[in-house]
């Protein structure tokens, strides 16, 4: 069997939006190709080791590829892809060039080539990630999240993921309940409940990350431990409040639909983690970050932790900033490449 391979030349600020326009389209899996130059700094605090190929790619940049069946209009998706990858100027994100071509490849050549990148690596102190095709032995203090991502986001090798999963180590506590926000893999989700967490409520708008975390929990024996929805905050919030018919939005109809469905469909499974909670995790997008920095502030207890991450250099200032506007204490910034997470607390005082 054959498929269409449509390569996208774009920089390492726009790849989650462009890997979310590409599976908006249909592709049955996207690969993500960095610069592999031996100038490239590289976080090896933990000793992780990093088997990627060299490659002329410039700093910053990186091929992208979508894979789409055989009999699928090529022509028509790229001329859907293009104007949003345009139009993420308009957000003061950089695309690059965004250079498109589209070849013809066997099935063997990418269904699972990427899966000889993705090896066993230690990410924090405690924290390894294991694809579960790999044999690893781990050491006694060692804390293994076993992973397979299939077309969900989320390996842990992203600068945006260990990140995060390095920031739940320093900020998780025992017995904790947490709501993981745009979940992908569950990798955050798992993460958590392995550095002590009692409960989490992993949600995602995304039906396949949703399947994606629920085999990921199983795979690691917490599934009972680990509830995953086709959800956003916003919906929760309105699950937990008993509104979950009630929704309305005058400016959007079509949207207030949608999430009344979504909430309507959850409100059938009782949730695991109660409102508000102690942490909430989100690695989604700076832009989406700031939209409901509200309904995180509302979600969370007093003394509650905010691990906020996918926020490139660029909008790091806008986000402490509005962190800030929307009642938080900035408590640390955790860096990689170009890469920042937020950590940050409500206030104890407040309700």
């Amino acid at each position: 069997m054959k498929y269409h391979e449509l390569t996208i030349y774009t920089t390492e600020e726009a790849v989650e939006m462009i890997s979310n326009f590409l599976h908006e389209q249909g592709a049955g899996g996207v690969s993500i190709e960095e610069s592999g130059s031996l100038e490239r700094r590289r976080d090896l605090s933990f000793g992780q080791w990093y088997e990627l190929p060299l490659n002329d790619i410039p700093e910053g940049f990186v091929v992208m590829k979508g894979y789409f069946n055989e009999d699928e209009d090529m022509d028509a998706h790229v001329k859907a892809v293009r104007p949003r990858i345009e139009e993420l100027r308009t957000y003061e994100i950089d695309p690059g060039p965004a250079d498109i071509s589209v070849v013809t490849v066997d099935e063997n050549d990418w269904a699972t080539a990427w899966k000889q990148y993705f090896k066993p690596i230690r990410v924090s102190e405690r924290l390894t990630i294991k694809p579960t095709w790999e044999d690893y032995e781990a050491t006694p203090e060692e804390l293994v999240i076993e992973i397979d991502p299939g077309m969900a986001f989320g390996t842990g090798t992203h600068p945006t993921t260990s990140l995060c999963l390095r920031a739940l180590e320093s900020s998780i506590r025992e017995g904790d309940e947490v709501i993981d926000v745009g979940t992908g893999s569950g990798i955050l989700a798992i993460g958590a409940v392995k550095l002590g967490a009692a409960r989490v409520l992993a949600v995602d708008l995304d039906p396949v990350a949703v399947s994606s975390a629920i085999e990921n929990a199983r795979l690691n024996g917490l599934e009972d431990r680990i509830q995953a929805l086709q959800s956003d905050l916003l919906g929760v919030l309105k699950i937990s409040s008993g509104e979950a018919s009630s929704w309305s939005s005058e400016s959007n109809p079509i949207e207030a639909k949608v999430r009344a469905e979504l909430a309507a469909r959850a409100v059938s499974e009782p949730l695991i983690v109660g409102v508000p909670c102690d942490l909430i995790v989100a690695n989604i997008l700076a832009e989406i970050i700031l939209l409901f920095l509200d309904d995180v502030y509302a979600a969370l207890k007093p003394g509650g932790t905010y691990i906020a991450s996918g926020i490139y250099e660029n909008k790091e200032e806008t986000v402490a900033a509005a962190l800030l506007a929307s009642g938080f204490e900035i408590v640390d910034r955790v860096r990689e490449d170009k890469w920042i997470a937020f950590v940050a607390a409500k206030p104890k005082g407040e309700g």
